[in-house]
Order: C-alpha cells, then sequence, then structure tokens
C-alpha cells in the first residue's frame, strides 16, 4: 500500500476510533459507592453480594487514623478503624436508599462496639456516606427507623462522612466463598443470624 493511499484513509480511520469511543463512552455503566460497618466483613460481603445491582464488594477498613493497616492492628483496637465493605453498585438498578434499608437488617444496630460474638470498637456499625446526598437518605432511614422499629432498644450506629478506605488483605476478599465451610460454622457459632432475627423477625435470604 502507498504512503499516499495510506495517507488518504488515516482521516477515515480516526473518525471512525472517534465515534466508536464516543459510543463506549455513552454506554459505560454509572457506578456509586457505599460503604458500611457491620462487624465481620465476612458477613457482611456475604448479604450484600446477594443483592441484584450489587457489583462489587471489598473488605477493609476505614473510620480510623493509621494509613495502610493490617488486620493485626485494627484487631488490636490501636488503629480507630473499623471493619467495613465498601459497595460498588449499579444505581439503575438498586438504589442507595434500598442498600441502606438492607443494611439495617443485617445488623444489631443497639450494641455498641460490637456486633454478636465480636467485640471491640473495630466491630461498631457505622453508615460512611459519601455525599450530601447519601447522608439525607440514612437521615431520612434512621428517622423512619427510629418509629417503626421492633425492638425497645436505641439504635447507636454511627453516620459518619466516609474517610479513607482500605482494602484488608487478599485472604479477607470473598472469604465466604473461598472457606465455605469455615464461614458458615463461624457465623452459625457466632449467632449473627439467630440475633438477628430476634431483633427484626425470620431471616430473608
Amino acid at each position: 500500500m502507498s504512503a499516499r493511499w495510506l495517507g488518504s484513509l488515516l482521516p477515515l480511520m480516526t473518525s471512525v476510533l472517534f465515534f466508536a469511543g464516543a459510543a463506549h463512552a455513552q454506554t459505560a455503566p454509572v457506578t456509586a459507592k457505599a460503604t458500611f460497618a457491620g462487624g465481620c466483613f465476612w458477613c457482611v460481603e456475604a448479604d450484600f453480594d446477594k443483592i441484584p445491582g450489587v457489583i462489587s464488594t471489598t473488605s477493609g477498613y476505614i473510620g480510623g487514623t493509621t494509613a495502610n493497616p493490617t488486620y493485626q492492628q485494627v484487631s488490636r483496637n490501636g488503629t480507630g478503624h473499623a471493619e467495613a465493605v465498601e459497595i460498588v453498585f449499579d444505581p439503575t438498578k438498586v438504589s442507595y436508599a434500598t442498600l441502606v434499608e438492607k443494611f439495617w437488617r443485617t445488623i444489631d444496630p443497639t450494641t455498641k462496639d460490637r456486633q454478636f460474638c465480636d467485640t471491640g470498637n473495630p466491630y461498631r456499625t457505622a453508615i460512611f456516606t459519601h455525599d450530601a446526598a447519601q447522608a439525607e437518605v440514612v437521615k431520612r432511614s434512621l428517622a423512619a427507623l427510629e418509629k417503626s422499629k421492633p425492638f425497645k432498644e436505641p439504635i447507636v450506629t454511627q453516620v459518619v462522612p466516609a474517610s479513607t478506605f482500605y482494602a484488608a488483605e487478599d485472604y479477607h476478599q470473598d472469604y465466604y466463598l473461598k472457606n465455605p465451610i469455615r464461614y458458615k460454622y463461624y457465623r452459625t457459632s457466632c449467632g449473627r443470624d439467630a440475633r438477628l432475627e430476634q431483633l427484626w423477625g425470620p431471616v430473608k435470604n
């Protein structure tokens, strides 16, 4: 192919690539983030992975002062971080409000610095909001829950702006899928679902 012929094709090729890129940008899915601390992050991952519209879940640490913390550091109560899960979701398929409603019913919001058999500040419950719109959704949800809750104890779950989220070690990610027998034993022996049924009624999977 002559250089002259190739040169005449370049504008056409550039136009094709431009329009292809524009079409891809238009069809690329819009995503959003939600970050929840609900005790053991293995369990929070397992609960939210089931929801249609959730794209990914990542176990990690948030809310403290130590950069790049390890699991050992967090579990010693010295970092201020909570075990949490960062959820990436498609807001055209599931709303943030729906995720917040799901979150309430997967935790015990009446206990401070504890979830089920896990005790200490890293196991506090919290909603980490990513913008003012999320904060408003949580405010309305919490107000409605205060009126309708099926238990007498006050709700102590924190609602705070999200800070830097640090992903946990690889062996924590998708733990319930990698180690299903150990996970099921832990969840049952920790009494998570039994307590949730006491608070909210029969657990809906």
